[in-house]
């Protein structure tokens, strides 16, 4: 089987998200959004799909980098294919970035799943049936009655647990917001939702990203009392050596880096160096479902957890295939919206939560998702190479 061709169709769908200018997602009014699905054809007519946001990949990448890689090659191949790709990210990050990388290596996962007729998360080797899910919730705003105050969170979270969830994360206010960032308001929202849901519930928080030593200091050692799970990205990632001081100085568990580049070498120096006590990487973000796949194998090695970041297909199929992940992130979630709601492109949810709060495996081939063919083919908006 030889791989013939690398395409993706980009097309709109509707949806009540919106972004704010520092990127962020929060409710609003119905609009059309974009969509990028990358597939990848063999001679014998096999398929892989993935999903991402259009703006993750351009025609050059395309062309230059998946076509060139890929083309005539067999997909079972996967591992040199990757890593030939990775190759190309050699003076070209700025371009096959890890995010393209991750969207075609998922196709080819994908692919490979289907033609074998099994889940990915089979291929990976299988751990589990089901996995419990945290809520993770939006950044903070300003909207009344959504996520604007203390007092909000712990509503919700209120309902998130009524909901079936065993665990929250919270994702607190952050630019534009007229009064972030606030060490005091994070803590207030910690407080109030810890009061909310009493001792049993897990609860987490995602901080700002660009607090000083001192201000995440401060924070952390709010959560030591409130009994919060772990203290997640408080400062820039850039700077290890301060997350190894922050680790030093706090009994809570430290998880990290979520967004930092370099794929699992860049992780393998955080567990050298002591920057965190659970590891952390999605597979949306670090160049795809492998290197996801070899941070896990390296903090189990370490005997350490890792936490696969974010929501979606790929995530859920690492976690379907490792031990030493506790939890999914399903979000991100806000009062406004329904996150339950399946998308146009899809005929179902790939994630579906029980009351229970756990989220089962898919049975489905492949990465598992009931693709929307015709409703693509309906929206398409124009094919990339």
């Amino acid at each position: 089987m030889k791989i013939t061709d690398v395409s993706v169709t980009v097309f709109t769908y509707p949806t009540r998200r919106s972004v704010d200018s520092a990127g962020h997602s929060h409710p609003g009014e119905m609009s059309q959004a974009s969509m990028a699905m990358l597939t990848i054809s063999t001679d014998e007519g096999a398929q892989g799909y993935s999903f991402a946001p259009p703006e993750v990949v351009r025609p050059h990448v395309v062309n230059a980098f998946f076509k060139k890689v890929l083309v005539g090659q067999n997909p079972f191949d996967r591992e040199r294919l990757w890593q030939d790709l990775v190759h190309w990210q050699r003076g070209s990050a700025h371009q096959l970035t890890e995010r393209a990388l991750s969207f075609v290596e998922q196709a080819l996962w994908d692919l490979i799943g289907r033609k074998l007729n099994m889940p990915v998360h089979k291929l990976l080797g299988g751990y589990r049936e089901k996995i419990p899910a945290y809520g993770s919730t939006m950044c903070g705003d300003e909207l009344k009655g959504g996520l604007s105050t203390p007092d909000e969170y712990a509503e919700f979270a209120l309902k998130l647990v009524a909901r079936g969830y065993q665990a929250i994360k919270l994702h607190t206010w952050m630019p534009p917001v007229s009064f972030a960032p606030n060490p005091k308001m994070d803590i207030k929202a910690c407080a109030a939702v810890r009061e909310a849901v009493g001792p049993d519930i897990a609860l987490m928080i995602d901080g700002y990203h660009w607090y000083s030593r001192s201000e995440a200091l401060t924070i952390g050692k709010a959560l030591e009392k409130l009994d919060f799970a772990w203290f997640e990205e408080p400062m820039q990632e850039e700077s290890m050596s301060s997350y190894v001081w922050l680790a030093d100085n706090l009994s809570i568990d430290v998880i990290g880096p979520e967004s930092l580049g370099g794929k699992h070498h860049s992780r393998a120096d955080w567990v050298k160096a002591g920057a965190c006590d659970i590891l952390r990487a999605g597979a949306n973000g670090v160049g795809g479902i492998s290197p996801t796949m070899k941070v896990a194998a390296l903090a189990e090695a370490f005997g350490m957890d890792c936490e696969v970041h974010g929501n979606g297909a790929a995530s859920l199929a690492v976690v379907g295939a490792i031990r030493n992940c506790r939890w999914y992130e399903r979000g991100l979630l806000h009062p406004f919206l329904d996150y339950d709601e399946v998308p146009a492109y899809l005929n179902a949810l790939v994630d579906p939560m029980d009351e229970q709060g756990f989220v089962h495996l898919p049975t489905r081939p492949g990465l598992g998702e009931d693709i929307n063919f015709d409703y693509i083919d309906s929206h398409a908006v124009r094919n990339i190479a």
